[in-house]
């Protein structure tokens, strides 16, 4: 590794940096031709472990009273993982605002302490009525605070 590798590559998150984790497993469709998780797959397990947090936690929306919209998402892929690994997704939250939650996430493979993929994962509250942001209620950012880094 050259010095500016060095200098511009950031390490692997550990699980300890995490503050919930949401086992997805993995499936042999989830392959790609190059034998490992194809890269979309990533998006699909980052909305998988917030909609679970979200359920897990009674934050869950039906849209009538609120909803969450995805403004933003992102991945680095940092090691490969394919089936049949065992994944489990790690979820902070990086940014808690007014309206709008930063979700970071760590893809951990199997029973290893570092990331094979980070995330981030991006909602705004939205009145379902008129489209637009809303402030999250005191309930919401009291639990949402929990996994707050």
């Amino acid at each position: 590794m050259t010095d500016t590798q060095r200098k511009t590559s950031s390490p692997r998150p550990q699980r300890s940096e995490y503050a919930h984790f949401v086992p997805v497993p993995t499936r042999w469709a989830d392959n790609d031709s190059f034998g490992h998780l194809n890269n979309a797959v990533y998006y699909s397990l980052f909305d998988t472990a917030v909609t679970r947090f979200l359920i897990e936690t009674d934050l869950a929306v039906d849209g009538r009273e609120r909803m969450f919209f995805v403004v933003e998402t992102g991945c680095r892929y940092l090691a490969e993982a394919a089936y049949p690994d065992h994944l489990t997704v790690g979820l902070r939250i990086g940014h808690l605002g007014t309206s709008s939650i930063r979700y970071e996430i760590g893809v951990f493979r199997n029973d290893e302490d570092l990331a094979v993929a980070t995330g981030l994962f991006v909602h705004v509250n939205i009145d379902p009525q008129t489209r637009r942001p809303v402030a999250l209620d005191e309930r919401s950012r009291d639990i949402l605070a929990r996994i707050l880094r």
